[in-house]
């Protein structure tokens, strides 16, 4: 059988993603598709709207055979960590090829500046330090740099661009054998705070959900088991998840930590710590406080991602110690599909990692970091549902007939 990968959070599943799992199908001409996705805190340090097993439920309905959890400590990343976390697990599935979406649509594009990158290395990063000398924000700065060295074909202000970008550096730098693809986003913009069709961005979803729940501009822009996990995940939990829920815990967690305890969290550097407590004692609400905080050098992603990181008190040791490895540490499979099931039977002989069904006394020790970012991902739920929802960490993989 032949595999294609997708690099996916589903924050929600979408009608875009719809079309991706489609595309990559045609494209990779592949059996079986597998997603590495995002579990419950997300690359741009937000959590999931939903958690992952409602959302791996909505991507096996769609067409994906095989969902794996990216480990926590790739997920709340850099576009180049989260790349190399999901590049390694792929590489480790034996796929074929990766089919990714992007502003650009075509591969060319990418390769080429990659090429470039390489060949004018010590260049970008002498113009990429300037940049943020003169006082620009890391991805206007990386921006002006890539431009300065002639890379000018594609947009590297939007996400998708830089995290395509990311995944083919990683494959080529890398000599990963498998075939990097892209098919071009219709319809929306990775923003696009508003709904003006049934493709629209999962920004422009959630705002909407937050305003009227699921209304029938909701209805037009998801795959029905999308919605029918939505609406089960708030029946069971009574809220879809956002950074204002956390808020009380992130600020009772900043208020008694010593500076000391903060400069020791992964991202905290250059003395941010001081900063970071000096405006939690004015800040009235997690958005309130990002406002008060954010520099041009601290952009609001950089901040969310340490955020979740002092939420989930993960520290640099604990961190480094698994991103600098050449290996992943494990596969944690969410679920499959009986063509997933078919696929990772055929390779299974051949992965050198622990593939991971559950959490249990064996596998607790190489899930600790994602025990704990699920143990604070439902820790804003009502007692009754908390314990019901983590339930699932201990079952076997959902499996999709």
């Amino acid at each position: 059988m032949k595999a294609c990968g997708v690099i996916v959070e589903y924050n929600p599943f979408h009608n875009g993603h719809l079309y991706h799992l489609k595309q990559a199908k045609k494209v990779s001409n592949a059996n079986c598709i597998i997603a590495i996705m995002s579990g419950s805190f997300l690359q741009r340090g937000e959590p999931a709207i939903i958690d992952k097993f409602h959302r791996t439920k909505a991507a096996l309905s769609a067409g994906a055979d095989m969902v794996i959890e990216l480990p926590y400590p790739f997920a709340v990343q850099s576009s180049a960590l989260f790349a190399k976390g999901a590049l390694y697990t792929l590489n480790e599935l034996h796929v074929s090829s990766i089919c990714f979406g992007s502003e650009s649509g075509t591969i060319e594009p990418f390769i080429n500046s990659v090429t470039k990158l390489r060949e004018n290395k010590s260049l970008y990063d002498e113009t990429l330090r300037s940049f943020l000398e003169q006082g620009f924000a890391f991805p206007e700065a990386s921006s002006k740099a890539y431009y300065a060295i002639g890379m000018n074909s594609m947009d590297m202000i939007q996400p998708n661009n830089i995290l395509g970008l990311s995944y083919v550096k990683t494959i080529i730098e890398n000599n990963l054998p498998i075939k990097p693809l892209t098919t071009k986003r219709i319809n929306n913009h990775y923003h696009d705070e508003k709904i003006t069709n049934e493709i629209a961005s999962a920004t422009s979803i959630r705002k909407e959900l937050s305003k009227t729940g699921i209304s029938s501009k909701i209805t037009e822009t998801l795959p029905t088991e999308s919605l029918n996990q939505l609406q089960t995940y708030i029946d069971k939990s009574t809220l879809w998840h956002s950074w204002e829920h956390y808020f009380p815990l992130l600020h009772y967690r900043v208020m008694t930590m010593t500076k000391e305890e903060l400069s020791n969290i992964h991202g905290v550097t250059e003395g941010l710590e001081h900063r970071i407590r000096k405006t939690a004692e004015k800040a009235i609400s997690f958005y309130d406080w990002l406002e008060k905080i954010k520099t041009k050098r601290y952009t609001k992603v950089r901040l969310q991602r340490i955020f979740v990181h002092i939420l989930t008190n993960t520290t640099k040791k604990a961190i480094s110690s698994i991103v600098q490895t050449e290996k992943i540490p494990y596969i944690r499979l969410l679920g499959m599909s009986k063509k997933g099931q078919a696929y990772l039977h055929a390779n299974k002989k051949n992965i050198d990692v622990p593939i991971i069904t559950n959490l249990n006394k064996q596998t607790r020790k190489l899930l600790y970091l994602d025990e704990k970012a699920t143990h604070v991902y439902y820790s804003v739920l009502p007692a009754k549902f908390r314990s019901q929802l983590r339930t699932q960490e201990f079952k076997l993989p959902i499996f999709y007939d």
